[in-house]
């Protein structure tokens, strides 16, 4: 299955994941410490206050497109990076991810002169 992990062992006595008897195996990475779906702006609520803590000016979202860029920028195969991020197509990834960068651009020109170069 896409974008899960597999299920954690559990913990004698103490139900998966140190959940207790109340846990509920989803196999999501990041869950409540019942190990139920984390309430979608629960990650914002704790990111905010550490931002203005910090000074930063940034996005929640944005550590995401960064990680993406950086993932492609190390050579990661798209499509690795497509099931990291849940997207249901390649091309929504590389679509919204994928920058060249000017060293890549003048890399991409260079082997295109090469090819074209009349001797």
């Amino acid at each position: 299955m896409r974008g899960r992990s597999p299920p954690a062992p559990r913990v004698p006595g103490r139900g998966a994941r140190g959940g207790g008897e109340h846990w509920q195996e989803t196999g999501l990475v990041f869950t409540t410490r019942r190990g139920t779906p984390i309430e979608p702006r629960n990650p914002n609520r704790h990111f905010y206050p550490i931002r203005e803590r910090l000074g930063l000016e940034v996005r929640f979202h944005d550590l995401r497109h960064t990680c993406v860029t950086l993932l492609l920028g190390l050579g990661i195969p798209p499509h690795i990076v497509r099931d990291i991020v849940g997207h249901s197509a390649q091309d929504v990834t590389m679509d919204i991810y994928a920058h060249a960068d000017m060293t890549e651009k003048r890399a991409a020109l260079d082997k295109l002169g090469t090819l074209l170069t009349v001797e």
